[in-house]
């Protein structure tokens, strides 16, 4: 086969190429582009990803009954308790509500049960450190009070009463702890006063839980250990069904 005009010379260059670059020169360079072309549409195609989530009719998959935290059981709120989300794709999660029930464990399952109750959290814990999850942490519970706190958190109740001190059991603050580290990791916040917070602070509440009772330089200092010794002990499982605890 005969030559073609730029292929090998050194000046003449190819059909369309500047002067002084060769045909091969000329098609590496627009190879280039088309590198950055692909890279662009990458990163398109990942900010769309993450967009896709927010539009109307789009929900991330799920199964009916999986648990975001190793060991939870799961005991389904009512629809009317929460609103359903893609979190953290169109609402970023940055906070841990901390709250106390009022009563009983059993309580604050029947009443996150209720339609008519109007307000869920996402996790229950009773005092013999057993969990209970409601609500999907994707999903906005209504606990807070306060609708940009609600999007922004997750809510964990806690089984007894702001005035009983006897209420906050060792094995409550060891699992609430536990809990708290492993959203804390999954989100990438710190675990400080800022970011982990009780329900008394949520702008514009007016409620006072978790009360004067509530030890937060010891959670804290829980919530931390559980960082220190790494991801085997807030490790976020597969998604897998909730198993029932005892009693």
């Amino acid at each position: 086969m005969g030559k073609s005009g730029g292929e090998h010379g050194g000046g003449g260059g190819g059909e369309g190429a500047a002067p002084g670059v060769t045909r091969r020169r000329a098609l590496w360079i627009g190879g280039g582009s088309v590198v950055a072309t692909g890279a662009a549409a990458l990163a398109a195609r990942d900010e769309l990803a993450h967009w896709w989530w927010r539009l109307p009719g789009n929900d991330k998959p799920r199964t009916a009954g999986e648990v975001d935290f190793r060991g939870a059981q799961w005991v389904a709120a009512s629809p009317e308790n929460y609103r359903r989300a893609d979190r953290p794709a169109d609402y970023e999660i940055d906070r841990v509500v901390v709250h106390v029930v009022q009563g009983s464990f059993a309580t604050a399952l029947k009443v996150f049960q209720d339609p008519d109750h109007e307000a869920g959290a996402h996790y229950v814990v009773r005092k013999d450190g057993h969990v209970a999850q409601m609500i999907r942490e994707l999903d906005v519970a209504f606990h807070a009070g306060n609708r940009g706190y609600n999007e922004r958190s997750v809510g964990i109740e806690h089984e007894g009463f702001v005035d009983r001190p006897e209420s906050f059991t060792a094995a409550m603050y060891a699992s609430s702890a536990r809990l708290t580290a492993g959203i804390c990791r999954h989100y990438g916040f710190p675990a400080d006063r800022e970011h982990i917070v009780g329900h008394v602070e949520v702008p514009g509440t007016d409620h006072t839980d978790p009360g004067p009772h509530w030890d937060w330089d010891g959670y804290l200092r829980l919530v931390r250990a559980e960082l220190r010794r790494g991801a085997r002990a807030t490790e976020r499982p597969p998604l897998r069904k909730g198993q029932p605890g005892p009693g």
